[in-house]
């Protein structure tokens, strides 16, 4: 059985005042018992103080990207040993913003995901589509590409098999739709078929996140799935009550 787990990715968003609150909040409210993995992603320079705010607790810590490069002359880069080094668990790959805005093609994305892996850290591989391509019905192709950077390599299905991926309909992040329940279990299911054809035991295995506005008055729906494992979830995570509904739904 695969244990759900919910990631909640901070963006660019925070201080070390909020930071602070935000945790507290949460930790006072897993007393009340959360069963799922839960990771917390917040920006790089608010790591080393949310990883001491959850030391002693079940919540691990996360980034939202990493460089390629172990080490050397890139500037403003963060190597995948650095994340470690200073307690990450787990790293976001791919998300949709950064391959739209920083032009991050699925080849990048990949050789990160091969570093991360090599570093210890557990990979959270995004794929997704747009709104233009799911409108044009290249939803499947698109994703399967997204994929196959990964799974046409032994180092790349290495990776996959500490890792997770996380399915993230562009159209439905940060604009307030979300994918149905059964749209979502759909894209879902053919993730995981497509990586059962490259491996059958890490097909049934790899948990598959949910990313696309996920909120505490559907997420019970969503996770209720039977191949959606969780959430990748953005602007909830902010909000302690959100989140704590968010993670209290995936039994």
């Amino acid at each position: 059985m695969r244990k759900p787990l919910v990631a909640g990715n901070w963006k660019m968003n925070g201080s070390r005042d909020a930071a602070q609150d935000l945790i507290a909040g949460i930790r006072r409210g897993f007393e009340a018992g959360v069963s799922a993995d839960v990771a917390i992603c917040p920006p790089f320079v608010y790591l080393t103080q949310v990883g001491g705010l959850l030391d002693g607790s079940d919540i691990a810590l996360g980034g939202q990207n990493v460089s390629q490069h172990e080490s050397g002359a890139y500037t403003g880069e963060v190597a995948p040993a650095m994340l470690a080094d200073v307690g990450c668990e787990y790293v976001i790959l791919g998300h949709s913003e950064r391959r739209s805005y920083y032009g991050e093609d699925d080849a990048l994305v990949a050789d990160k995901v091969v570093a991360a892996h090599a570093a210890g850290l557990k990979p959270i591989l995004c794929v997704g589509e747009t709104l233009d391509q799911r409108e044009a019905d290249r939803t499947e192709a698109v994703v399967a590409s997204q994929l196959d950077a990964l799974l046409n390599s032994a180092e790349g299905l290495a990776a996959l098999k500490t890792g997770v991926i996380a399915y993230e309909p562009v159209w439905a992040i940060g604009t307030g739709k979300t994918a149905s329940p059964q749209q979502a279990q759909d894209m879902h299911a053919f993730i995981r078929q497509r990586v059962a054809a490259k491996d059958a035991e890490l097909g049934a295995k790899i948990r598959i996140l949910y990313g696309g506005s996920v909120k505490g008055n559907n997420a019970a729906e969503l996770f209720a799935m039977a191949d959606i494992d969780g959430g990748l979830i953005g602007g909830a995570s902010l909000q302690v009550d959100e989140f704590l509904t968010i993670c209290q739904a995936a039994q």
